[in-house]
Parts: structure tokens; C-alpha cells; sequence
């Protein structure tokens, strides 16, 4: 692990424990150069995963990356971010127990989708006017109808 302070890499683990909700471990650490700490969260990874996009390229799974999408889409929604964190982790674990290396990307869309509409409907709503490529306002109409239904299929 490298020092964020002079890039050395002889660091050295001082302190290590699980965090609260057992999803990562958390390390402290001192580097042996600069005397600089630090902490790292480390995540068990099950499998490698492998993202085919429509364009049909590969790319590592990233799941900063799915959870900036998240976190854009929650921007200045007020939704506990514990909420947040358990969606990411359960999306992940659901494309890692499908057993399969190579995931389209679509899938993982529609399960963001699926998550997001059950953790606040505008966040579900921008997400999808990007993820849909929405291009005119009926578009949105569609979606807000789709919820519409939705809560009132709740409702019966």
C-alpha cells in the first residue's frame, strides 16, 4: 500500500478490525518513511468481474464507479447514507453470486434501477433520463406514469 503523503511503500498495519457493517475491514497504517498515518477500508472481493458494455468492450468491474452513479443520481435527496451503502453492497453481491465472469452492462442498469426506485423516486427518475437517454419531455411522462402505477398497485 502506498503512503498518500511521499508515495513510499514500505507501510506498515498498526491496527486492524472489521467495520461496523462487517462489509469492509478497516486498517490503520504508518509509513515507514515519513512517520505519516493513515487509514485504508479494504473490501473482500469474491470474484473478478468483467463489464461487457453495449460497444462490446471489457472492463474491470469498479464499484466506485457504481457508487458515484448512485450518489449523482442522490445528490441533495435526503436519503441516510447507510440506506445507500446496503443497496451498493447488495447489488454487488448479486452480480457476484450469479456465477457468471462477464456481466452486460445493462443488467447492471436495470438493477441500479430497481434499487434506486425503492430509495427515493427522483433519484429512480434521473437516473433513468440518462441511463434511458431520455430526448423529450413525454419521456419523463412515461417513467412518472410507470411510478404512478407503481404506487398504486402498492396501494391495492
Amino acid at each position: 500500500m502506498r503512503c498518500p503523503y511521499c508515495g513510499g511503500e514500505d507501510t506498515q498495519v498498526k491496527d486492524s478490525r472489521p467495520t461496523e457493517d462487517g462489509a469492509a475491514i478497516r486498517r490503520r497504517r504508518v509509513c515507514s518513511s515519513c512517520g505519516g498515518r493513515f487509514t485504508t477500508f479494504e473490501r473482500v472481493q469474491l470474484r473478478e468481474l468483467i463489464i461487457v458494455k453495449k460497444s462490446g468492450r471489457r472492463v474491470p468491474f469498479d464499484r466506485d464507479k457504481l457508487m458515484r452513479s448512485v450518489q449523482v443520481a442522490l445528490r441533495k435527496r435526503p436519503v441516510d447514507p447507510e440506506r445507500i451503502e446496503r443497496m451498493v453492497n447488495g447489488i454487488v453481491r448479486q452480480l457476484e453470486s450469479l456465477g457468471e465472469p462477464e456481466i452486460p452492462s445493462q443488467q447492471i442498469g436495470e438493477l441500479l434501477m430497481e434499487g434506486l426506485k425503492s430509495l427515493d423516486d427522483v433519484a429512480y427518475v434521473r437516473f433513468a433520463s440518462v441511463y434511458r437517454d431520455f430526448r423529450e419531455a413525454k419521456d419523463f411522462e412515461t417513467v412518472l406514469g410507470e411510478l404512478s402505477q407503481d404506487e398504486t398497485d402498492r396501494d391495492k
